[in-house]
């Protein structure tokens, strides 16, 4: 009988009627199971290029109901009108339709220009704001705006189209405006199934990862959980802990809740989950980051979460200190703790199979002894861990031990050279964290230095951009009489004087990554529990001796080719592959989750997101990391690309080998 109580129906409306509907009339809402507005420039430039060229954009999803379930906020400028009618939730197609709103508004997000002559979309830049011929779409949209004046103005401009050409491209765009499109709207289904519909639509494509898919479980099990967490997010904004965001947050009370990481049947099982325990693991959330947090800056200085290279990693803590009973932890304890912590870091412990050995971790953050537990799973229960010089080499700054880099500069009291200001400040007064060449890369123009030499972690030292314009450009032998031997000191700078012109430049990283490497040996001496004091040492790094090299010789769009070059203990190997084929596979997989293929070595091989992860084997290694982690290095490649014509000639052989799991952050 109940189903025929529901329905749901068909509606046909155009672009300009839906995108506005929003603000204009108070009609559209978004529940609280919908994720945040996530989109990019890009993704919107490319949405009006679909529509421009025709191509099927997909329906809205909309939930007519009688119940008033929590909302959040729709992500468009404009004032909030009182609904007219009975509101409309908004369950899919949130990206586009706010998208749409936002280029119909000339919202500064969504500024989209047109190119009238290659047809092109693009956001605006300083390059398109200097070049007539490009149009802004919010100005050809309006509906007061005259297609004759703006084709009269891109003829004063120098186009080469004819004026019935302009007009008539012109005219397309303003004919977006009454493109139409289907609405669904289902009516007089309860918002436990809305939940799950939203769950089943969004789940097909990998549109929607497992976070937000377990999130709009959250919001059904558990009214007002979004406001909850919101809350607790900005109680940790304001103590310099931005990053514990309600994502964060979610997947902290995901991981009690379930005791595991997440996976695409987390939400089948959250909805199982009682009210009583969803309430207990909330708990447990907020009194491990009460105790954890305070660890981390006593113990380590960490007065902010920027410098953190994984989130992920402080779960399985918040699960160990949260679920304690006792109010005191003791020192052992703690210090177990920031030792599990920084070596997960140097280990990259959740680079690839992100939730899988969240999994793993929070079993063992659960054991009767965790800090050992937990140290099993990094198989380094038995064994004391070392960092050595060796394993510094080619380190940059995406680099884990950039991140120990940092530790160990606060450790030894480092200040800004010059100003003598703190190089971690408080919330209160807290700069975005800087790092600048201790030899400036103006002064080692010289074919003896490659760009991996130049940006290697040994010649970087955390200082602001203020004493960065007092090296301006200078070398060593002539801006460190300036300073004190305590200030170079502190940064681990050796105070040898031969190594301060580029003749030395080579021992200066020898001499800096052997201070560097005791100083964070020193560190992990500082927080190792006592049951390895009498162990072997080994490696902290099980990629220590490997290295995986990139360069770039052009650019995505003139036929660029990217090179790697790998080498280990006994073995070397050397690729390529086209950049564009790369970046565009990376693109797809951080944008949609959609795996591909790529040609490395005139082989085929997959682009694969397993789970939060990015998995690409080049050569002898599967390199892995999250998306935003390859979209960083390739960035830094694009900034430091060699022309085309550059590119050496490569005997690229298949390997036919095992893979060794190498972080994308590794790389040179």
């Amino acid at each position: 009988m109940k189903r025929l109580l529901t329905d749901a129906r068909r509606q046909d409306r155009t672009v300009h009627r839906e995108a506005h509907r929003g603000d204009l009339e108070g009609e559209i809402l978004l529940p609280e199971i919908q994720r945040e507005y996530v989109w990019k420039p890009t993704q919107v430039a490319k949405l009006m290029d679909s529509i421009y060229r025709g191509y099927p954009f997909g329906s809205l999803l909309f939930w007519e109901t009688d119940e008033a379930p929590e909302t959040r906020d729709m992500f468009i400028s404009g004032p909030e009108a009182a609904p007219t009618k009975p509101p409309l939730f908004l369950l899919d197609g949130q990206q586009r339709l706010t998208s749409l709103h936002r280029v119909f508004t000339d919202h500064p997000g969504a500024q989209v220009v047109f190119h009238v002559e290659n047809q092109k979309f693009q956001n605006q830049s300083a390059a398109t704001q200097r070049d007539p011929k490009w149009v802004k779409v919010a100005d050809v949209l309006d509906q007061k705006a005259s297609i004759m004046r703006l084709a009269q103005r891109l003829l004063d401009a120098g186009s080469s189209l004819p004026d019935h050409e302009i007009e008539e491209r012109l005219g397309r765009i303003k004919e977006l405006r009454n493109r139409r499109f289907v609405m669904e709207v289902l009516k007089g289904f309860p918002y436990e199934e809305v939940a799950e519909i939203f769950v089943r639509v969004n789940s097909g494509g990998r549109r929607l990862g497992t976070l937000d898919l377990a999130m709009a479980t959250l919001s059904t099990r558990w009214k007002g959980v979004l406001a909850e967490l919101q809350s607790e997010s900005e109680h940790w904004l304001r103590h310099g802990y931005g990053h514990i965001d309600v994502n964060f947050l979610s997947r902290a009370l995901a991981g009690v809740v379930l005791g595991r990481g997440l996976s695409v049947w987390s939400h089948s099982k959250l909805r199982q989950t009682s009210d009583t325990d969803l309430e207990r693991g909330w708990e447990v959330v907020k009194r491990g980051l009460r105790r954890l947090i305070p660890l981390l800056r006593s113990h380590l200085k960490l007065t902010r979460s920027d410098p953190l290279p994984s989130m992920i990693v402080l779960i399985p803590l918040v699960v160990l200190l949260g679920e304690r009973r006792d109010d005191t932890i003791d020192p052992e304890t703690s210090n177990g703790v920031i030792y599990w912590l920084l070596l997960a870091t140097i280990r990259t412990r959740y680079s690839g199979s992100t939730d899988t050995r969240l999994s793993q971790d929070i079993r063992a953050a659960r054991q009767e002894d965790p800090v050992r537990s937990l140290l099993e799973g990094l198989n380094v229960e038995s064994s004391r861990a070392e960092v050595t010089e060796r394993a510094l080499r080619g380190r940059t700054k995406e680099s884990p031990y950039f991140f120990l880099s940092l530790l160990v500069a606060l450790a030894g009291n480092a200040r800004d050279w010059w100003t003598g200001t703190e190089i971690l400040p408080d919330v209160g007064d807290a700069p975005r964290l800087e790092h600048h060449h201790v030899h400036p890369p103006s002064t080692l123009d010289d074919p003896r230095f490659d760009k991996g030499m130049i940006n290697d972690l040994a010649n970087l030292v955390f200082i602001s951009g203020q004493a960065n314009k007092k090296i301006n450009g200078r070398s060593p032998a002539e801006y460190f009489p300036e300073l004190s031997d305590e200030e170079l000191r502190s940064h681990l700078v050796p105070l040898d004087e031969a190594l301060r012109n580029p003749d030395g430049y080579q021992r200066f990283l020898n001499a800096r990554r052997a201070l560097l490497a005791d100083a964070m040996n020193s560190l992990l001496d500082r927080f190792r529990p006592p049951f390895l004091n009498e162990v072997a040492t080994e490696n902290a790094d099980p990629s220590a001796g490997l290295s995986l090299d990139l360069a770039l010789y052009g650019g995505i769009r003139d036929g660029g080719r990217i090179v790697f070059t790998a080498s280990g203990d006994g073995f070397a190997w050397a690729g390529s592959a086209s950049m564009a084929e790369l970046d565009n596979a990376i693109e797809s997989a951080r944008v949609a989750g959609i795996d591909s293929d790529v040609t490395i070595a005139g082989e085929s091989v997959p682009v694969e997101m397993i789970e939060d992860s990015l998995q690409v084997p080049i050569g002898p290694f599967l390199v892995t990391g999250t998306p935003e982690e390859w979209r960083a290095v390739f960035d830094r490649e694009l900034e430091t690309s060699q022309p085309l014509s550059a590119l050496p000639p490569i005997d690229a052989k298949q390997w036919d080998g095992n893979l060794t799991k190498f972080a994308i952050t590794s790389t040179d």
